[in-house]
């Protein structure tokens, strides 16, 4: 699973509010994600299915690859979906050893 802010959503020429847009945080980010506005910078961003009701700035839990594709009974084009909804995030990273 990845950790990821919602930037938007994405329009299709058929609307499906599902899709969103999703920029991957680095673990520097996280104690400090929740509650922020969404943040466009120009790292890599990914669109991610979502049927749990994200919005933008949300910090959201995804799965890619076959994974994402493991909750439907049939067979759906998508590469990631979201998992989780973040209300806060606590990491403290592992200590270095000598």
């Amino acid at each position: 699973m990845r950790v990821a802010q919602v930037i938007g959503r994405v329009t299709l020429n058929v609307q499906d509010p599902s899709f969103m847009m999703c920029n991957p945080l680095d673990a520097k980010d996280f104690n400090s994600a929740c509650g922020k506005p969404p943040v466009h910078s120009p790292q890599f961003s990914l669109v991610a299915y979502d049927n749990l009701g994200a919005g933008d700035g949300d910090i959201v839990g995804i799965v890619e690859g076959a994974e994402a594709t493991a909750p439907f009974d049939y067979d759906i084009p998508i590469d990631a979906i979201t998992v989780a909804i973040f209300d806060s995030l606590s990491y403290q990273p592992p200590a270095s050893k000598p």
